[in-house]
């Protein structure tokens, strides 16, 4: 067995050690890793197709799945190494030859305080019904503050929680609550399958990964519906943009009831942006947050009002805990965790961005909480 195949393992651990948040294994390339954002050269000697394909056996969990290896496109699982972490994998083609993305998963569940992320998401966490999303592009650590809501439930409330997740990431050890983890694929067919059946399962909390259709989303909110609080994610920038989408996804004939669904079973929305730090140190979370309010429900309902959305989440801050991105991108600036530049290229509106912090200059502000290091990247 050549050196590389022996060694994988040794490689996977260096880069864990190293602060890797992401791993990619590719024929024809040499090992890479994502480190504070930026994907970079880990190794020095090329994977060959058969070498790719060896580590993609090891990394498959099911024999079913390994014996039709060859018949393989895209492919999700997970994986743990004993004494270094748990994984989420992806096994594609590209070229004809297997690649291979690994997404590195803290073992401990991460708290709010230690992925920054503000302290009104207790209270939302603490709604015994209603509809939270969590949205953000690819990589902005949706699946981690997933995991801190149910890791707090978990410490503070006595609920019974259920999962639906492709793979499994965090892994949740009972406490005061029940969790019940099950994977699409291996615990129940599919994610429609698995949310029917959650209803019969006396929950009230259901974990959604992500509500990919319109049939996820109607069973979200009839589970929402019927008293029970459900949690999922969406990849979308902000608030506003979260209710065009998912209205957007059904037919127009059924999207002002869709919206009126929205606007009574919507308790929270959570966007995030995962930023480098000034120090170069890792990345820190840029979070939007809206507190569905009664002005908001009608903006949800009045499509000619989506646009006000993001003005009311402003407004709320004092009252209400919300706040938008750039007044959240305002503070990390003085608290001198994000450099001005970075800042001001995340920001909904940049010039505003900027005028708006030149008359805030040397005033301090509020502060959106600790540094965001738990998100792993």
């Amino acid at each position: 067995m050549d050196t590389i195949i022996q060694g994988w393992e040794n490689i996977i651990q260096a880069a864990v050690q190293r602060g890797a948040s992401d791993l990619h294994i590719k024929s024809g390339d040499v090992f890479r890793i994502r480190m504070n954002g930026a994907l970079i050269p880990f190794t020095k000697q090329r994977l060959t197709p058969d070498q790719t394909k060896a580590i993609a056996l090891q990394l498959i969990p099911h024999e079913r799945d390994r014996a039709r290896v060859d018949d393989l496109q895209d492919y999700d699982c997970s994986w743990g190494l004993a004494g270094v972490g748990r994984f989420r994998v992806n096994i594609l083609r590209q070229r004809g030859s297997f690649m291979i993305v690994m997404r590195v998963i803290p073992i401990e569940i991460p708290s709010f305080e230690q992925l920054g992320l503000p302290g009104v998401l207790k209270d939302v966490a603490g709604n015994e019904r209603g509809l939270v999303l969590v949205t953000g592009v690819t990589g902005s650590g949706k699946s981690s503050t997933q995991a801190a809501m149910i890791g707090f439930m978990n410490q503070t409330m006595r609920r019974h929680i259920v999962t639906l997740e492709n793979p499994i990431e965090f892994l949740h050890r009972d406490v005061n609550s029940s969790i019940t983890q099950r994977e699409v694929g291996i615990d129940t067919d599919s994610f429609r399958v698995g949310l029917r059946a959650a209803l019969r399962q006396d929950p009230d909390v259901i974990l959604i990964g992500e509500m990919r259709d319109t049939e996820s989303i109607d069973i979200a909110l009839k589970s929402a519906e019927t008293g029970h609080l459900v949690i999922s994610t969406v990849h979308t920038r902000d608030a506003a943009s979260t209710i065009s989408r998912l209205v957007a996804v059904f037919p127009p004939e059924e999207q002002n009831v869709v919206r009126l669904r929205l606007s009574e079973q919507l308790q929270a929305v959570v966007s995030q942006r995962l930023l480098p730090r000034k120090d170069g140190k890792g990345r820190v979370l840029a979070a939007e947050v809206m507190v569905v309010t009664a002005v908001i429900r009608d903006c949800i309902v009045d499509p000619a009002r989506t646009d006000e959305i993001r003005e009311h989440i402003a407004e709320g801050r004092v009252q209400y805990g919300m706040q938008t991105f750039d007044q959240c991108l305002m503070d990390l600036v003085q608290q001198d965790q994000v450099d001005f530049g970075v800042a001001k290229a995340a920001a909904t509106n940049p010039s505003d961005f900027e005028l708006k912090l030149n008359m805030l200059s040397g005033s301090g502000g509020a502060g959106s909480g600790a540094l965001g290091s738990a998100y792993g990247f």
